[in-house]
């Protein structure tokens, strides 16, 4: 927006019913200049406390965010249309795991021992929080995605300005009051609303100094250029197009199973969802069949019917996009689903859709689609389901299903991306690293490197002699 734009007033809606929540006004220049001038002023103060204080206002702020948790998973399934189990039972508690752990991970240092690597000096490395950043999160899962994100870098002593998605900030705004409430400094947790032009104005301000986006790789790749000049940091957790590998030796049963969740989950907008099954020749026709029967047990509904296993997708827009792969391809055969289901008259749900005959060079295979749809392919060897797989600019998740230890390294060492799971597909923890290879970025949100994501090395070297007339001085200048 220019200088004397008014900013944008903008509806957040049930994805479900289409029923507005609230309305928000997007972030202008006047609001993030605000806001990073106050992440400024408090880095500081935050910076300087010690690991233990930052720690306890932490573990507060996760012991109110568990406490509220049934009123902002509510809050959560309202704003994404997912179903509540999800938030409630997936989402929530995942949250409050991973902020628990880096609020102890900030009390442990992990750096090489100090040493002596030359006469008379000694050397050691701390790590040090690298100041006010920004954080982007994206709209399939705010409050998770926030907290993936506020966490460690509020562990490692920076201040934040953090930017909701623009059609999903009402729990962003929620657990920042919370923040509050637990004690830590205002200005420590800023929030800005808004889209495309508030997260411009935001990266492009000189007093960030590190930018944490995840999101789709064409975002991804404008923030990079957005923070060049300014040689800012970047973290980029971005697109993906996860493999699902069945090999013939697979317990059939449980890979069907795991295949409908990891496939269809959140609508099938997940960054690590199941969306290329490669299956084995062999078992082809029967997985085919069983996961066929299996998805069409799928239920969509409204978020708070128990009974819904699958919302709809989170915009119009979003919808349209998703069904244009659909309508461009060519000499496919649609399995199940691919249209809108009768019985829900309002909100942009679309039925779970099974893809045959698809080309593994078509876009249905190369690009990320984000929504509900799947391709099944066959495979004849293990050579073949690994280039198969290999065989995308996306790098993020992948998984394989075999009865064959031996084979189940072999082909997790070959897969180009940054989890492979084995014999499930899904599960993260807090302990273990997310991010990608390739066009799905870099950087690791999760776990212990997180946090190192989120600080700078230094290097403190100290003389212990009091002598002027050292070795090293004597070598520099030829001396004798």
């Amino acid at each position: 927006m220019t200088k004397n734009q008014e900013p944008l007033k903008r509806a957040i809606l049930n994805p479900a019913t289409e029923e507005t929540l609230a309305r928000v006004k997007d972030a202008g220049e006047k609001e993030v200049n605000s806001a990073v001038s106050l992440a400024k002023k408090t880095f500081p103060l935050w910076a300087s406390k010690s690991p233990a204080e930052r720690a306890g206002l932490l573990f507060a702020w996760a012991n109110l965010i568990e406490e509220n948790s049934a009123r902002l998973a509510h809050l959560e399934s309202q704003n994404t249309g997912k179903p509540l189990k999800l938030s409630q039972d997936g989402d929530l508690p995942f949250a409050v795991d991973n902020l628990r752990f880096f609020a102890s991970s900030a009390r442990v240092s992990e750096t090489p021992a100090s040493a002596e690597y030359a006469t008379g000096y000694m050397s050691f490395l701390k790590r040090e929080p690298i100041g006010p950043v920004a954080l982007i999160t994206p709209w399939n899962y705010p409050l998770m995605m926030a907290i993936w994100k506020l966490a460690p870098a509020l562990a490692a002593g920076n201040s934040c300005v953090i930017k909701p998605a623009e059609l999903t900030p009402l729990t962003t705004l929620e657990i920042a009051k919370l923040a509050l409430q637990a004690g830590i400094p205002e200005g420590v947790i800023n929030v800005v609303l808004g889209g495309e032009e508030t997260g411009k104005l935001l990266t492009s301000r000189p007093e960030i100094k590190m930018i944490s986006f995840t999101g789709d790789t064409s975002t991804g790749r404008k923030i990079m250029s957005q923070a060049a000049p300014t040689v800012k940091r970047a973290h980029l957790e971005l697109g993906g197009k996860a493999p699902f590998i069945v090999f013939e030796d697979a317990d059939l049963s449980a890979a069907i199973q795991g295949a409908v969740v990891a496939s269809f989950v959140n609508a099938g907008q997940d960054c690590t969802a199941a969306t290329r099954l490669y299956v084995h020749k062999k078992v082809f026709d029967r997985f085919t069949a069983d996961f066929v029967r299996e998805t069409k047990k799928i239920k969509l509904g409204l978020f708070d019917d128990p009974q819904t296993d699958m919302g709809p997708l989170i915009s119009e827009e979003h919808r349209d996009r998703v069904e244009g792969f659909l309508e461009r391809a060519k000499n496919i055969k649609i399995l199940l689903g691919g249209n809108r289901p009768s019985h829900l008259k309002r909100g942009f749900f679309l039925s779970p859709t099974i893809i045959l005959n698809a080309e593994q060079k078509s876009e249905l295979v190369q690009k990320e689609i984000f929504g509900p749809v799947v391709c099944l392919l066959p495979f004849k060897d293990e050579a073949e389901a690994i280039q198969l797989s290999n065989d995308i600019e996306y790098g993020l998740a992948a998984s394989l299903w075999t009865a064959n230890t031996q084979r189940a390294l072999r082909v997790s060492s070959a897969l180009r991306f940054g989890t492979v799971w084995i014999n499930d597909h899904l599960p993260l923890t807090s302990e273990t690293p997310h991010g990608g290879f390739n066009q799905s970025g870099f950087g690791k949100d999760l776990s212990r490197m997180a946090l190192e994501e989120y600080t700078v090395i230094k290097h403190i070297m100290a003389d212990m002699t009091g002598d002027i007339r050292k070795p090293w001085h004597y070598t520099v200048f030829g001396k004798k």
